[in-house]
């Protein structure tokens, strides 16, 4: 297994597609530095030539195992997941977001009228909003359905918006991702932010995305196994023996900040959400398997 220097920190779009390439200036330690050497955008490109990528990196191992995220390479971590999922941790969130999907509003409907397919609609986010020229993700949709029947938001990363999600991503089970490919000059804005935020070097440690689920996809990182990007979204929201309780894929993304010292983004912010429709593109066609259990 090839280790590439860390100034590739853009490794895949550098080496293996056509992209950018994000440099680290000066010490780095706030959420949001680099800069930017531009080189055109195809993202259908972009998630074919990760796919080959991991395929190489990891022979005998297909791309689309990646949903399994770790699991997929670590074969002992594989069998222990294996046997937490006989008894899994994320149960009751799952039956709690269950019966908040079919507790009625004031108004008398529930998120079952908001959400077609009985809630199996998680394949189809985050999506690009023309209308609002912004990226739409589950969690969104779900406040926005509670705007609608004059209901209070809930609070992103709150246990009842976790569970909610939770339960759509367990009826929303081996459905596909379905990302449409971004065309227009607004979602290829979008598209082309979360690859930026994804392979720009942040905070103490000086480390991008790319550093540890490209650069170092395989490897030990102190005592873990780093996983490759590839189907980072399918099994979100995940139950964290670290934390112990659910964790939506956003506090994932402000963790790995928090992490390498850098200052986190808002839960649902336009960063978060341009690096979720990247990296959902990237997974197009993958099956969704959450909620999961992590360590």
């Amino acid at each position: 297994m090839k280790i590439f220097p860390l100034s590739f920190s853009m490794l895949i779009l550098a080496l293996v597609i056509s992209g950018q390439v994000y440099a680290s200036t000066g010490a780095n330690t706030g959420a949001n530095s680099g800069a930017e050497t531009d080189t055109g955008e195809n993202p259908e490109q972009d998630r074919q030539a990760l796919r080959a990528y991991y395929e190489n990196l990891f022979p005998g191992v297909p791309a689309d195992a990646h949903k399994d995220g770790i699991y997929a390479i670590d074969a002992p971590s594989r069998a222990q997941w294996q046997e937490m999922e006989e008894f899994p941790l994320y149960e009751i969130a799952v039956d709690e977001g269950e019966e908040l999907f079919y507790t009625p509003f004031d108004t008398g409907v529930t998120y079952a009228d908001c959400f077609e397919n009985e809630g199996a609609v998680k394949q189809l986010y985050p999506h690009f909003d023309e209308h609002t020229s912004s990226v739409v993700t589950l969690e969104m949709a779900i406040n926005t359905c509670r705007a609608t029947n004059k209901t209070t938001a809930l609070e992103y990363g709150s246990a009842e918006l976790n569970n909610l999600s939770s339960y759509i991503a367990f009826v929303s089970r081996n459905q596909k991702v379905q990302v449409a490919e971004p065309k227009t000059a607004a979602a290829l804005a979008a598209y082309k932010a979360g690859k930026r935020f994804y392979s720009t070097r942040r905070g103490h440690l000086n480390f991008a995305c790319t550093s540890c689920h490209i650069q170092l996809a395989g490897r030990k990182l102190r005592a873990e196994k780093l996983s490759a990007s590839l189907g980072h979204v399918t099994h979100f929201p995940v139950y964290r023996f670290k934390w112990q309780e659910m964790l939506s894929l956003h506090q994932r993304f402000a963790e790995c900040n928090s992490q390498v010292g850098a200052l986190p983004f808002d839960l649902q912010g336009v960063e978060y959400r341009n690096l979720e429709y990247f990296l959902s593109y990237l997974s197009n066609g993958m099956q969704l398997n959450g909620p999961a259990t992590r360590k």
